[in-house]
């Protein structure tokens, strides 16, 4: 199973007998000839002087507590891209999933700006092969999502008010996707952590696969150094102790040395496969916590798994007097991505409004990590 197929430069030049197709709210089903159709929706009223063909349909409206199919595609195919927006009061107040091959259950069940790198409600650019976030909120998304007999992609407005939601999903049919596996991404946050507990990514996984990526949005809840945790795969038959142990939080997303250019303190950075693309520091006033945003993506050195993934969890450590390791207790909230031999996985339940608030202190949300899955809310 390959986990990016077909994808690079050196692909681009031969012929596949497959055949392109895009859904947005100009062609909500992705018909062929299907698209600027419409003769109402969200921008009729400004085009009132020209008529269908301009841009009368470019957004939909999403109710609160509803939730709007973004895409319902039959039979095979393969997700190539994914573009979207709405304002950033909204990045985590939506739900972001993806159901395949008509399962009940949902193997994308992410809040919508956690999946494209930016979990704080504040923009970050992100400058990546898998995602690209674009100034001010334009998301993309290039992880390839095949199945083989359907995709429905949906969005839940969880807030109590109304949200406008503009996007595009390009896709090919045609092609033979049948030893594909299928793109998982699963959310968790534990605020705070427990007490000496590691945090997290990913747990009970069945199957085989390939362990893709990583994206945490990290809130420092102490003063001083926070990034001594070691990440740890639990792959296969592994119990106790994990077959991959990484030496630091930093070291995993690629930097070093607490991220700390000497003069210039944390410094963002963004490539293709691993960042820190943002840095939120205090104000002196209600934003009284640093806060971080994370990704490493495993495109080039995917982690592979034959019967699954027991478990995937990160330490958060500190330091106190005596150059002693500090346990800390910090809000973390991660993103784990991942390609499986079949369409539903062990999962934490959904997330609530309040799981995915931003908080302006610390008041304890529970960790969603620690309850059995559930059905989804359709």
């Amino acid at each position: 199973m390959t986990a990016v197929s077909g994808s690079g430069l050196s692909s681009l030049s031969a012929l596949r007998e497959v055949q392109t197709r895009s859904i947005s709210p100009e062609n909500f089903d992705g018909a062929v000839g299907g698209g600027a159709r419409a003769t109402e929706g969200t921008g009729a009223d400004c085009a009132r002087d020209l008529g269908p063909g301009w841009k009368i349909s470019p957004s939909v409206d999403i109710a609160a507590g509803e939730t709007f199919d973004l895409a319902n595609i039959a039979g095979a195919g393969r997700i190539t891209h994914i573009w979207i927006t709405t304002h950033t009061d909204n990045w985590r107040t939506l739900i972001l999933r993806a159901y395949w091959d008509g399962a009940s259950e949902p193997a994308v069940e992410v809040p919508y700006g956690d999946f494209f790198c930016n979990g704080w409600g504040v923009f970050a650019q992100v400058n990546s092969q898998a995602i690209a976030a674009n100034p001010h909120g334009g998301f993309n998304s290039y992880w390839p999502m095949p199945f083989r007999d359907g995709a429905r992609l949906t969005i839940e407005n969880t807030s109590v008010v109304d949200v406008r939601v503009y996007y595009q999903i390009t896709y090919e049919i045609g092609g033979d996707y049948a030893n594909e596996a299928y793109f998982h991404a699963q959310w968790r946050r534990s605020n705070p952590l427990e007490e000496r507990v590691p945090h997290t990514i990913l747990e009970g996984i069945e199957g085989h696969g390939q362990y893709v990526g990583t994206y945490i949005a990290w809130g420092v809840n102490s003063n001083g150094w926070w990034g001594e945790g070691e990440i740890k795969f639990y792959m296969d038959d592994d119990t106790d102790h994990p077959t991959i142990a990484g030496t630091g939080t930093e070291d995993y997303f690629g930097g070093a040395w607490n991220f700390d250019i000497p003069g210039q303190g944390y410094t963002p950075f963004s490539t293709p496969y691993l960042g820190m693309p943002q840095v939120i520091r205090p104000d002196g006033l209600y934003v009284s916590q640093q806060r971080f945003g994370m990704y490493r993506w495993h495109i080039v050195d995917p982690i592979h798994f034959t019967t699954g993934l027991p478990k995937v969890d990160i330490q958060a450590l500190g330091w106190r007097s005596g150059w002693r390791y500090l346990p800390l207790r910090d809000d973390i909230a991660s993103t784990a991505l991942f390609y499986l031999d079949r369409p539903t996985a062990r999962r934490p339940r959904t997330p609530t409004a309040d799981d995915m608030e931003v908080h302006l202190g610390t008041a304890p949300v529970p960790d969603i990590g620690a309850t059995p899955p559930r059905a989804p809310r359709d």
